[in-house]
């Protein structure tokens, strides 16, 4: 047992000032948890240069591929960052996001042999699975090793990696399918075609930067907030009995131990979002919903699409809640500051609108470009990728510090760069998929990476002041929910079958989306009302008050 596992009296436990300068291992760790982000995101991000190139060689449409980048992906990662991020909470956090990098970088490299569809759709639920353990561990790590007064600022730098990572991919991604493509124009060794070696080349290096994660110091959790936690004893025990609670068929087994009416409730929830998932692909297969369906009926693909998108969210939502109706039983304190929340919730489900039209906008801009603009790959990463990693870096860090300032002047100003970061890329998106002008299409998506960047390091830091030390893994897990269930899930996909359902029209897909822009004001405007009071019941029970869940 290392001397970080070993239980300590909190009188034997010094606690350090949290106005002292903040210590230069703090940094480097810091940086090499960058690393890994960007990383993280170049193995996700990597299918966007590379979508046109998968869409021909698989004979695929921009629903399934929507499908493959947002919900494919998302379901898994969401539903396996919980259990993960409970294992967070309670063991070496170090030694999981190490297993946890290794696990997605073999199934990226794996994406690589992927002969059909459904191949490189399970290599992606594995890429998933793995990344789920990256942001619960890092994120409580973070919070772990800088003080309040710069938490937002340190949590922005570690999500600065998102957009460079998603920049660096459409560089690398570009070169690679380019120089493979012109060296072997008829398929290289083992058959294999540009966009295939593309995925193993991101995804071997991913296991040499595992080891180099496994050399890092594991803190004292909440020792800097002056509220340090006994270590768990059995740390394994609540990531097995989350899992219980949250993958299906156990799920029922978990709601039956509990009581019988847990189960009854249980079994009607699921009931009840299979029905949903039933109605709303009949009515877009049968043309009745917000889009035309009479593509669907004469492209078969898109017919699997939008079952498996559809029925695979029903899955997801399914779990989230036979997961939290569990949490509310086995842990009221966690569930009353997460889900039991109304600031919690406004505050996530609010990012979770920044994500729908980030994540759209990031993933389907070089496909946009190559087909309307007939910008080579090659220079896609160098005009759209490489802006966008510097401008998706600007913004996240800036706005990281603009939201440690809004802080020091009144409680809920992180939020105000949420907003901001909500309504400022709006009217840029309109541009960049309206304009005729090659040109202004690259400026905007570079603005647009600025803008909506600036608000992940004041929503994330927000939420880890909603919540008590011992509960960040999970509130990172639950907070990234709403990027992935209500962002990556469902904006990707949205624009991809609106094009597929217009002729492949990518601009109007995109364009679709912008009506999420007035329901993420509202629930900001709640969060700006609720979220002080939620943070001095977060302080008050960390000095020993109680909280009713």
């Amino acid at each position: 047992m290392s001397e970080i596992e070993k239980p300590a009296a909190a009188a034997d436990v010094q606690v350090p000032n949290p106005d002292a300068p903040v210590p230069a291992y703090s940094w480097y760790a810091l940086g090499v948890l960058v690393l890994v982000y960007v990383l993280n995101f170049v193995d996700r991000q990597i299918l966007s240069i590379l979508a046109n190139d998968i869409k021909a060689d698989l004979g695929v449409d921009d629903a399934f591929l929507g499908f493959l980048y947002g919900t494919a992906f998302a379901i898994f990662y969401s539903l396996f960052g919980i259990p993960l991020g409970k294992l967070a909470d309670s063991w070496h956090r170090v030694r999981l996001m190490t297993i946890g990098l290794g696990l997605w970088s073999i199934m990226t490299a794996l994406s690589g042999f992927a002969k059909n569809a459904a191949m490189l759709s399970g290599a992606r639920v594995g890429v998933g699975i793995g990344e789920a353990t990256a942001s619960p561990s890092a994120y409580s790590l973070i919070s772990d090793w800088f003080p309040a007064r710069l938490r937002a600022t340190a949590l922005a730098i570690y999500s600065s990696g998102l957009y460079v990572g998603g920049g660096i991919s459409l560089v690398i991604g570009g070169l690679i399918v380019e120089n493979w493509n012109a060296a072997y124009p008829d398929g290289g060794p083992l058959g294999l075609a540009g966009w295939q070696a593309a995925f193993i080349a991101v995804g071997l290096p991913g296991i040499l930067l595992a080891i180099w994660v496994l050399t890092l110091k594991e803190p004292v959790r909440g020792l800097i907030d002056g509220m340090p936690s006994k270590p768990v004893e059995r740390p394994f025990r609540g990531f097995f009995e989350e899992l219980l609670q949250i993958i299906p068929p156990f799920t029922f087994v978990g709601a039956a131990r509990r009581s019988a009416a847990a189960l009854a409730f249980n079994v009607l929830g699921f009931v009840g979002f299979f029905v949903a998932a039933w109605l709303i692909t009949t009515l877009v297969q049968s043309g009745q919903g917000f889009i035309m369906g009479a593509i669907a009926a004469r492209v078969p693909i898109l017919d699997v699409a939008i079952s498996d998108q559809w029925f695979l969210l029903a899955i997801g939502y399914y779990s989230i809640f036979s997961w939290a109706s569990a949490l509310r039983s086995r842990d009221a304190e966690t569930f009353a500051l997460t889900w039991g929340s109304p600031a919690f919730l406004c505050t996530i489900l609010g990012y979770g609108t920044v994500a729908f039209l980030s994540y759209a906008t990031s993933y389907w801009g070089a496909p946009y470009g190559e087909r309307v603009f007939e910008i080579s790959k090659s220079e896609l990463g160098l005009l759209l990728g490489a802006p966008a990693a510097v401008t998706g870096f600007l913004g996240v860090v800036l706005g990281g510090r603009v939201a440690d300032w809004l802080f020091t002047k009144m409680p809920a100003g992180r939020l105000y760069v949420v907003l901001f970061g909500l309504l400022a890329p709006v009217p840029v998106i309109w541009v960049m998929f309206t304009t005729e002008d090659r040109t202004v299409f690259l400026i905007m998506a570079a603005i647009a990476q600025l803008f909506a960047s600036s608000a992940l390091g004041g929503a994330a830091a927000t939420s880890q002041s909603l919540v008590l030390p011992r509960m960040r893994g999970v509130a990172t897990a639950t907070f990234f929910l709403a990027t992935t269930l209500v962002g990556l899930a469902l904006g990707p996909y949205l624009a991809g079958l609106v094009s597929a359902k217009a002729g492949e029209d990518l601009g109007l897909g995109m364009l679709s989306l912008l009506w999420i822009a007035p329901i993420g004001v509202v629930l900001l405007f709640f969060a700006f009302k609720l979220v002080p009071e939620a943070q001095e019941r977060v302080l008050a029970m960390g000095q020993g008050g109680e909280v009713r869940a």
